[in-house]
């Protein structure tokens, strides 16, 4: 496994790799890895030929400071994860590599880009296009790879390749939990030992709610939702809303459309963390 921290390294060995006829998988992550990003670097391994993570704490992502400050980062660590993994190539550059100057691009996802996540935190999705699409535009991979877990996140991902008209196929891989079911996430690390504990109750009441869609209303199971989250101490709702899969608008009933998925933000203590079931 390589480690580089410059594009002109990055495009020169992805390219040798290339020019052999090799297929290029990526993995963009933000470091602080887990079994859940392992999870996509193994998916892509197994469909690709050659693997490149990135790992990279985007600024222009982050629409509070204290957030983007707080936000864990060890490449050692990292890199010892990925040891045994089917990467092959590590892409960790510097902020003044990847924005020599500001990026004052401004992409228009229209409402996937304005609902949930988008309302919460303005900028945000803006900023992971800026640097998804430099990424993609550095390494021009023939397939990429997102967790599910950020919902929103991927289907706007798909909607940027679809407006750059870019020839990456974009592969959703299954959210990983952890055996209370809270979903892997680089932020779980901040939790206290009792917030830790309390936050397995998102996923409990997530799926809660799925197995017994058929008993109530769509209004009344965002309520017992929030309303269940919300009785723990640790545990503030932000938003929990059951959208479209197609445009990520609100549903009424629940043969509304066939595909719709259930998204949720939390507040547990001082870290947020977002999570999703599908009620297809």
């Amino acid at each position: 496994m390589k480690l580089v921290e410059t594009i002109a390294a990055l495009k020169q060995i992805v390219g040798q790799q290339k020019a052999t006829g090799k297929t290029i998988g990526f993995v963009p992550t933000m470091g602080a890895l887990h079994q859940g990003h392992l999870s996509l670097v193994e998916r892509a391994g197994a469909e690709s030929d050659y693997v490149v993570v990135s790992i990279f704490v985007n600024p222009t992502q982050f629409n509070d400071p204290d957030d983007l400050k707080k936000y864990p980062r060890n490449l050692q660590a990292d890199l010892d994860f990925l040891e045994d993994s089917p990467c092959q190539l590590v892409f960790a550059p510097s902020v003044d590599e990847i924005y020599p100057s500001p990026d004052t691009r401004i992409f228009d996802f229209g409402n996937i880009g304005n609902v949930m996540e988008g309302k919460h935190r303005p900028g945000h999705f803006n900023g992971v296009a800026q640097v998804v699409s430099k990424l993609f535009d550095m390494i021009e991979p023939h397939k990429a790879f997102f967790g599910l877990k950020d919902f929103q996140q991927l289907a706007v991902i798909k909607n940027m390749v679809k407006q750059l008209e870019l020839a990456i196929e974009i592969v959703p891989c299954p959210i990983v939990r952890e055996p209370d079911g809270l979903a892997m996430s680089s932020r779980n690390v901040r939790l206290s030992a009792a917030e830790r504990q309390s936050a397995a109750l998102i996923s409990k009441a997530l799926f809660e709610a799925r197995n017994n869609a058929k008993k109530y209303s769509v209004i009344e199971t965002i309520k017992n939702v929030v309303e269940t989250i919300n009785s723990n101490e640790h545990l503030t709702t932000e938003y929990f809303e059951i959208v479209n899969d197609d445009d990520l608008m609100p549903i009424a009933n629940w043969d509304d459309k066939p595909n719709k998925t259930g998204c949720i933000a939390v507040m547990c203590g001082s870290v947020r963390l977002i999570d999703n079931v599908s009620f297809s």
